[in-house]
């Protein structure tokens, strides 16, 4: 009986270990019942071997990458997962060299020193940004937006993410939308115009396609680049409906250069003085998620009194 319960826990300890690559945690060896004066003697016998301090390996010869991969996860602790470029590597990503596998965490967990990992805590940690299957990882249009922002040069940067379209693992309209999620990096706007040529070049948007998509949404047709004074001289409005006091500001990647943003500001408040209402849309939004920015119009024009065709209100 002893030798039949020992075989059954023997056969789920190599079941686990065929699911992560041969490398198993200690947490798991001991759940399984296996005692910690056992696990040391099969280290000590070399049927098993050490990978840091929290991993086993259950083979004693060189570690694949994805071994590497769940012994790094296993280290950083319960919550921990690959994020950015080690995320896509674990995810197909090819021709792309990482200097260490990046390892994410919770802001205020345990972060562990280990040889040949990048252990962060991170805010930006969710739950819900992680694969539930394999490795524990970042998502791939998350891994792309995050490795880009952690990359060590611009290059870098706009390499990663368009390996990562290229090479199928996330499309350019997913990276948009994860890329709405930041608000606040220095190289934001950098990330903004690579994702803006990866769908298809498009950096402007025409008074007959807003039209268009106004009428998709079932908005009134707006007036496009009307003319206005301000206290700080002539400007153009992108678009704005005047019986209900809307405004759309439409901003391409150059809002977010440092020597537009004065001039936008101050404009904004020049309207916003007339008693209008401004709503500002990036092009990158109005490319990946239509349909929330222009619910947000159809808000605004409703609160001011707009009905519509059919006499109901907004």
């Amino acid at each position: 009986m002893a030798a039949d319960l020992e075989a059954q826990r023997q056969g789920r300890i190599q079941a686990l270990a065929d699911e992560q690559a041969g490398v198993v945690s200690r947490i798991q060896l001991y759940a399984l019942g296996v005692p910690r004066g056992r696990v040391r003697a099969n280290v000590r016998a070399r049927r098993w071997r050490r990978v840091g301090s929290q991993s086993i390996s259950l083979t004693t010869g060189p570690l694949t990458r994805a071994a590497q991969e769940w012994a790094a996860v296993f280290e950083a602790g319960p919550r921990a997962f690959l994020d950015g470029a080690s995320s896509l590597v674990a995810a197909g990503l090819r021709g792309f060299t990482e200097p260490a596998i990046r390892v994410s965490v919770p802001r205020g967990a345990r972060v562990r020193r280990a040889r040949g990992l990048d252990i962060r805590q991170t805010r930006r940690w969710q739950a819900d940004d992680v694969t539930a299957t394999g490795v524990p990882r970042s998502r791939p249009a998350v891994a792309a937006v995050r490795g880009a922002l952690w990359a060590l040069s611009d290059k870098q940067a706009a390499l990663l993410l368009t390996m990562a379209v290229q090479q199928g693992l996330v499309d350019a309209p997913s990276l948009g939308v994860e890329l709405l999620r930041i608000k606040r990096d220095r190289r934001r706007g950098l990330l903004h115009a690579v994702v803006l040529d990866l769908l298809d070049g498009v950096r402007s948007v025409g008074e007959a396609e807003f039209k268009r998509l106004c009428r998709r949404h079932d908005l009134p047709a707006p007036s496009r680049q009307v003319v206005r004074k301000g206290r700080n001289g002539t400007y153009y409005l992108d678009a704005s409906w005047d019986d209900w006091g809307v405004v759309v500001e439409v901003d391409g990647i150059q809002h977010a250069w440092a020597q537009n943003q004065i001039g936008d500001a101050l404009r904004q408040n020049d309207v916003t003085l007339s008693h209008a209402r401004v709503l500002r849309l990036p092009l990158l939004g109005l490319r990946v998620a239509p349909d929330e920015f222009f619910g947000q119009i159809r808000g605004a024009l409703a609160q001011a009194g707009w009905t519509t065709s059919t006499g109901r209100s907004a």
